[in-house]
């Protein structure tokens, strides 16, 4: 986000160096408890835009997985501890989304409506008002329901993924993002302005709580760990992460970045399919910072080009598309050791987010700050359609999509 308006080298990734300086991981007694904004974490120097070093694979944080992974009550099973993704594979369509119209939606920030687009043509195909700023286009826990989020207007725009037509604004707290338990159990509205979690019944949108994280400024990504049991929320106005328990709603810690970048500091977050470490965006920072899988301290950093911004993973699970919407690139990771193999460039771009087709074969982007749409080829990299649409293209979804349930964003799902 720019605000609401808006062969394998070096990771000891950084890793003697961040152990020596470990980032600061303070544990939480209460939502509520306050902490000073400075911190007492060393910081280390910001690496030079011409270094091209990627830090070597760390080495396991923890015992490699068990067969079978502790998941929260009333979570689906990890079919496959070696690959979270493993059930979002290519085709692997629910009846649900067997059942939606192929389509893109792209909601755009400033105009404040959403552009539907036909994949197999790239034409635009409809276009309907959905509030103020829409931000990001969310699927719904059981993919029968996409939800048009309108954080100014403090509503969400119900669109139906088989026919694409939508219904009418359900009121909804600041909703700049949108994600759902993994249990299935609430709605979770990224309150960023607010600075606070608002859990909603997504079946009757009755508020069920709030978890106020008042030192999470800029709240707005987040992933959780492969068995569900924590959620990690980026701070791209504070520099860290919030970790909360999801079955308590409560806040755990909050674990500071080693350069705590506050302008445009962390944003997208993603589990490694093997859930052993958080990749974390860092626009301002160039880069991925690399959290451990159990959520308790940054391990590494992987430098990357200017406005990191989105992460999407292959839909085999073995690579990573992130986004450098300043430097109008995308990076192609290792997605399990963090190795850079590639760089794609989109020339005048700033891509920023969306997401891999069910088939995956093409990555579906926004073009944050350019007014169009990028689709590009999964296979090289190459552009296959750069496709004009309104002001502020943001949270744009491709849809369908594979995968048992969503965790929400543009199309988590597992």
């Amino acid at each position: 986000m720019t605000g609401r308006r808006g062969g394998l080298v070096a990771l000891a990734i950084t890793m003697s160096a961040l152990a020596a300086c470990s980032s600061s991981a303070r544990v939480v007694e209460s939502a509520h408890t306050s902490h000073a904004h400075s911190s007492s974490a060393a910081v280390l120097p910001t690496p030079p835009p011409t270094s091209a070093a990627v830090l070597p694979t760390p080495p396991p944080t923890s015992a490699p997985p068990s067969p079978v992974v502790d998941v929260l009550p009333g979570m689906p099973p990890v079919t496959d501890p070696a690959n979270v993704y493993s059930d979002a594979g290519a085709g692997m369509l629910s009846p649900a989304a067997q059942a939606a119209r192929p389509m893109v939606y792209v909601p755009h920030n400033r105009s404040g409506d959403v552009w539907e687009i036909d994949p197999v043509t790239f034409a635009v195909v409809d276009r309907f008002p959905a509030g103020t700023e829409v931000q990001h286009v969310v699927p719904s826990y059981d993919m029968r329901t996409l939800y048009a989020t309108d954080d100014v207007g403090n509503t969400i725009t119900p669109i139906d993924p088989v026919t694409g037509g939508h219904g009418g604004r359900i009121p909804v707290l600041d909703p700049y993002n949108m994600y759902f338990w993994p249990d299935g159990s609430a709605a979770v509205s990224v309150a960023e302005a607010q600075r606070t979690l608002v859990f909603y019944d997504w079946h009757t949108w009755a508020e069920q709580g709030r978890l106020a994280v008042p030192d999470c400024g800029g709240v707005d990504h987040a992933d959780f760990t492969a068995d569900g049991r924590l959620a990690v929320f980026t701070c791209e106005f504070a520099g860290r992460v919030a970790v909360v328990d999801v079955a308590s709603r409560q806040l755990v810690r909050l674990i500071d970045m080693p350069v705590r970048n506050t302008h445009m500091g962390p944003q997208d977050i993603k589990l490694s399919p093997d859930g052993q470490r958080f990749y974390i965006a860092d626009s301002d920072q160039g880069g991925l910072w690399v959290l451990d899988g159990a959520a308790t301290q940054v391990i590494g950093q992987i430098p990357l080009a200017a406005g990191t911004h989105g992460i999407y993973p292959s839909r085999d699970g073995t690579q990573l598309y992130v986004t450098n919407r300043l430097a109008g690139s995308v990076s192609v990771l290792d997605a399990r050791t963090g190795a850079v193999q590639t760089t794609w460039p989109v020339p005048g771009g700033s891509p920023d987010m969306g997401g891999v087709t069910a088939d995956g074969s093409q990555l579906w982007l926004s073009g944050r700050y350019s007014r169009e749409v990028y689709v590009m080829s999964t296979a090289d990299g190459h552009l296959l359609a750069r496709i004009p649409v309104g002001n502020g293209p943001h949270g744009l979804c491709v849809w369908p999509q594979p995968g048992r349930y969503s965790l929400g964003h543009t199309g988590v799902t597992r």
